[in-house]
C-alpha cells in the first residue's frame, strides 16, 4: 500500500504506537484528554471494529454532533485493479476549521490484511495533528522502519512495467441447487482487460452466462406429471477507448457487441463516438462531480423471432444524453442521473430513465435513505410478433412491452445510547 499526505507530509513513513490511556470518566470530558472521531467509511475495509481496537488514543463517538473529528473515507477503484481512498479530516468545534485530506493507493494482489492495516496505519498517522494539543501527545511515541530490501530504497526510481500499463482479469463461477421437483444451474465466465493512464483509457470486457431451470407440475386428478425447461443465455463483448484532452473534458468511442435472448436478440451491435464534460475537475471525482455525456452512433439488430413491426433485422442510426451527479459531504451523499435514448430513423422510439439516491443525517442519530429510478420506455423495436406463452410470462424467458418501469427504497434509522463505546467484543 502506497499513500500521498498533504498538510502531513512531516510524518512521512513513521509508525505511531500507542501507549494505552486511562480509562474514560465522562463522556466528551476524558482524564486523558482524548478527542472523539467519527467514522464515515464508505469502503469495504471498514473493519470499525478492529479501528477500535488497534487506535486507542481517540474516543470514538456514535454520532457526527458528540465529535470533534469527523473523518470521511471514500474508494474508487485504480486503472491496475486496486483502490484508491480518500480520508478527508474535518475538524468540528473546538478543532474547526481544520482539514486534511490524504491519498491511500492499494495494489491489486495486496490481500484484505495488508489493505487493512496500511489503512489503520495512515489513520493513525492522520489524526496526529488533531491531538497535538491535548494530553493524548505524551503518551505517544514515534518509530522508523529503515528501508529493508534495494526494491524499496528504488521505489522512488523509475517503474519497470514490462505489462506497459495491461491489466488483465478471468472469471469463471457457477451454481447448482435444487430438490425432489426443481432443480436450477447457471454459469458465467468473463475475461476483462485495461490500460488506463492519465492521458488514455482502454477497457475491454466479454461475457458469456447463462441459466437453466427444471420443475415438475403434478396434475393429480389426470395424473400427469410434466416437466417444463427453461433457460436463458446471453452474450456480450463492450470495449472503451477515451482520451482525456484536459481537467474536464474527455473524447472517446464505446461500441457493444451482444446476444440476448431475454430481448430477442440473436445478435446486436451497437456503438459510437462519444464526448464527455465534466463541471468539476476529474481530479476531484471522490467527492463531486456532474458530468454531461453525448453519444452518436448506430445499432444493428438481428432478431431471433420476428418482431411486431415485421422485422427479422434491421440498421438504426441513434444517439443517446447522459448526465450524472455525484456528491459526498460529512452530511451525507448524494447520486442521480439522466439517461435520454432515441432512435433517430423514427424520434418516437425512444426511451427516458431518472434514478438516484440520497442518504441524509437529518439530525442526531437519525438518517434517512431513499433511491430509485422511474423510466419512460417507447423503444422496444425487439418485441416478438410471436408473443409468449404464460409459462414464458411467468419464467421471465423475454422481455414483455411497457410504457414504463419504476423502483423505490426508501427508510429512516435511529439511532440513540451511549455516545461513546470504544469496547470491542466479537464474541458470538
Amino acid at each position: 500500500m502506497r499513500h500521498v499526505s498533504h498538510g502531513l507530509a512531516l510524518l512521512g513513513a513513521l509508525l505511531l504506537v500507542p501507549v494505552p490511556a486511562v480509562s474514560q470518566e465522562d463522556p466528551g470530558q476524558s482524564t486523558s484528554g482524548r478527542i472523539a472521531v467519527f467514522l464515515d467509511c464508505h469502503t469495504d475495509l471498514c473493519d470499525s471494529s478492529h479501528f477500535r481496537r488497534e487506535i486507542t488514543f481517540v474516543d470514538w463517538a456514535r454520532d457526527r454532533q458528540d465529535a470533534d473529528v469527523h473523518l470521511l473515507i471514500t474508494q474508487q477503484q485504480t486503472a491496475g485493479g486496486g483502490s484508491q481512498l480518500s480520508l478527508s479530516l474535518i475538524g468540528l468545534r473546538a478543532l474547526a476549521p481544520r482539514r486534511d485530506t490524504i491519498v491511500v493507493v492499494t495494489n491489486a494482489d495486496d490481500t484484505f490484511e495488508e489493505e487493512r492495516a496500511g489503512l489503520t496505519r495512515t489513520i493513525k498517522l492522520a489524526l496526529v495533528p488533531y491531538v497535538w494539543h491535548t494530553g493524548v501527545l505524551d503518551r505517544l511515541t514515534l518509530s522508523y522502519a529503515e528501508p529493508a530490501t534495494e526494491a524499496e530504497l528504488s521505489a522512488a526510481g523509475p517503474i519497470d512495467d514490462p505489462w506497459n500499463f495491461w491489466v488483465f482479469r478471468i472469471g469463471l463461477e457457477g451454481s447448482a441447487e435444487g430438490e425432489s421437483q426443481e432443480r436450477f444451474v447457471s454459469g458465467e465466465a468473463s475475461v476483462w482487460a485495461s490500460r488506463i493512464t492519465e492521458d488514455l483509457k482502454i477497457e475491454l470486457d466479454a461475457e458469456a452466462d447463462g441459466d437453466r431451470l427444471e420443475f415438475d407440475v403434478v396434475d393429480e386428478a389426470e395424473g400427469i406429471d410434466t416437466t417444463y425447461v427453461s433457460t436463458r443465455r446471453s452474450y456480450s463483448f463492450d470495449a472503451l477507448v477515451v482520451w482525456s484532452l484536459n481537467a474536464h473534458w474527455s473524447a472517446g468511442v464505446m461500441a457493444e457487441v451482444e446476444r440476448r435472448s431475454t430481448l430477442n436478440w440473436d445478435l446486436a451491435v451497437q456503438g459510437g463516438p462519444a464526448v464527455e464534460y465534466n463541471i468539476f475537475p476529474y481530479d476531484e471525482s471522490t467527492w463531486h462531480r456532474l458530468t454531461l455525456r453525448y453519444v452518436v452512433g448506430v445499432a444493428a439488430f438481428d432478431y431471433t423471432e420476428i418482431t411486431i413491426f415485421d422485422r427479422t433485422s434491421e440498421i438504426r442510426p441513434a444517439h443517446v444524453l447522459e448526465i450524472e451527479v455525484g456528491v459526498q459531504k460529512a452530511w451525507g451523499s448524494i447520486h442521480g442521473s439522466i439517461d435520454a435514448f432515441q432512435f433517430l430513423h423514427d424520434l418516437s422510439k425512444h426511451s427516458v430513465s431518472l434514478g438516484g439516491g440520497l442518504s441524509l443525517r437529518v439530525f442526531r442519530g437519525l438518517d434517512f435513505n431513499v433511491s430509485g429510478d422511474i423510466a419512460r420506455i417507447k423503444d422496444q423495436l425487439y418485441l416478438s410478433q410471436i408473443g409468449l406463452t404464460p409459462e414464458e410470462v411467468l419464467l421471465q424467458r423475454q422481455e414483455r412491452g411497457t410504457d414504463f418501469r419504476y423502483e423505490l427504497d426508501l427508510g429512516f434509522s435511529f439511532r440513540f445510547g451511549s455516545k461513546f463505546n470504544n469496547v470491542v467484543n466479537t464474541r458470538m
